[in-house]
């Protein structure tokens, strides 16, 4: 069912629950058969390629990948065992090129929208602005999910091609299986996933300001790039931790024995103070958006 289909379903009736399962089906259909979301789940998934193919070519003679020490965290580790090949990607992929991708959709959900005329139909339909503002977020959120997903199977595939796997070491120390460490892989992307929930939110919520796509989609990723270079300078260390991006590596920890929570803890728990405060920033601005001008 298209998202026109959708719409005029649920025209001239009151929403239920079917109907919104039905718009949020439809709002991720659309949202995934666009060619920029394509093209950026392409970039993801290449870069497991482009760092298992470097590291491979750099090892080739015996030499230690990273550069004794250099590189993404993990990185040292990957020809011992493909599986810090998912862990190395991810942590290269955070900082910029997963949250640059979630911006880009966020921004795009609501001011795309409303550039190309099609928000007063989505309207039309009874579920109301609150209810397809939380359509829209919820794509946004399963964007997350999906992205962070491509990054991973996408590492484990050429991390299972090109190197070994087996047991592994822990960031302790200490030895887990094979199993236990795709667990905690699982567990990991997971974690990434949740912290791209702040930049989701603020995404939306600049959506919801503007009329332009572009415009909002260039908001978001200029003030991810600002956020990452205020978390780099130590006169701003008071800032810092409030920052959505400053816990964001803090999912290493789970590669402890045991694990290290207080740091993950505190990244779930800013991301979910971002959603609250730009959501709802989102929810008071849309609500009172004039969809005509």
């Amino acid at each position: 069912m298209s998202r026109a289909d959708v719409v005029q379903a649920g025209a001239g009736r009151r929403p239920n629950p079917l109907w919104t399962l039905g718009l949020l089906r439809s709002e991720l259909v659309t949202t995934v058969r666009r060619w920029r979301t394509l093209a950026l789940l392409g970039v993801l998934a290449a870069v497991p390629v482009l760092v298992g193919i470097a590291v491979k070519i750099e090892t080739r003679g015996g030499g230690p990948a990273g550069g004794g020490g250099e590189g993404p965290a993990f990185i040292s580790q990957i020809t011992n065992n493909g599986l810090f090949l998912v862990f190395t990607t991810l942590a290269a992929t955070l900082p910029f090129f997963l949250p640059m991708a979630v911006g880009v959709v966020a921004g795009d959900a609501i001011a795309g929208e409303a550039g190309a005329g099609t928000l007063r139909y989505l309207l039309v339909a009874p579920a109301g602005r609150t209810r397809l503002l939380l359509t829209k977020y919820a794509t946004v959120l399963a964007f997350c999910v999906l992205a962070t997903l491509v990054v991973a199977v996408s590492a484990l595939l050429v991390g299972a091609l090109l190197f070994p796997l087996g047991e592994l070491t822990t960031i302790s120390g200490t030895r887990i299986s094979f199993a236990e460490g795709l667990g905690r892989a699982v567990l990991i992307a997971l974690v990434v996933a949740a912290s791209l929930v702040g930049v989701a939110a603020l995404g939306l919520f600049v959506s919801t300001l503007t009329n332009s796509g572009i415009a909002a989609m260039a908001t978001t990723v200029g003030l991810l790039i600002t956020v990452q270079i205020v978390d780099q300078i130590p006169q701003l260390h008071v800032l810092q931790p409030y920052l959505f991006s400053h816990y964001w590596l803090s999912f290493a920890d789970l590669m402890r024995d045991p694990v290290y929570w207080d740091d993950l803890v505190k990244n779930l728990g800013l991301q979910g103070l971002y959603a609250a405060v730009f959501g709802a920033a989102a929810w008071a601005r849309f609500t009172a958006k004039d969809i005509n001008a």
